[in-house]
């Protein structure tokens, strides 16, 4: 006997009926099987969407201007530097900037070759402080030999002077 015979008499079933409930467990399994690769489709378009909507214009755009801009603050830093070193005020005047907005300094620079908008990127010297500083290089002959001297600034003691000496190099 075949499998259907044997299961009809088993379960007292005819034999059209048994094919009647294998054809509809056929379409249960079928419709399973194909509600998950819809389901599979659908993900995978949400996630190109996804991919797409993150490199829309617009955000391309934001990132553009957004680098621009930090090109102009570096060449805005630029030119006050060199206007400082000049003695002119030519270049134009930036904004202070607020200490939480202030971005942090983990170089070295060149004491006695440093520009006023340099000492001023250095936690803790603010425009007073770099103006002494830079009008203390200038009463030195531009060149100091010894950290030591810096305690000659008003404002500079030895513990300032211990906080500057891990900015600052004497070349």
């Amino acid at each position: 006997m075949k499998l259907l015979e044997k299961l009809a008499v088993k379960l007292s079933l005819t034999k059209a009926e048994i094919t009647l409930v294998s054809a509809l467990l056929s379409f249960l399994v079928l419709g399973g099987i194909l509600k998950n690769i819809r389901s599979i489709e659908k993900a995978d378009t949400l996630v190109k969407k996804v991919e797409t909507a993150r490199y829309r214009e617009v955000e391309v755009d934001s990132l553009i201007s957004l680098a621009s801009a930090d090109q102009a603050s570096v060449k805005e830093d630029v030119l006050q530097g060199i206007a400082s070193e000049k003695g002119t005020s030519g270049a134009p005047k930036r904004a202070p900037q607020h200490s939480s907005e202030k971005k942090v300094f983990n170089g070295t620079i060149s004491f006695n070759k440093a520009t006023l908008v340099q000492l001023q990127k250095i936690p803790g010297v603010g425009p007073v402080m770099a103006e002494r500083l830079m009008t203390f290089r200038t009463s030195k002959g531009g060149k100091v030999h010894d950290f030591k001297e810096l305690l000659e600034v008003k404002g500079v003691g030895e513990k300032k002077l211990e906080f500057l000496k891990k900015y600052f190099t004497l070349e």
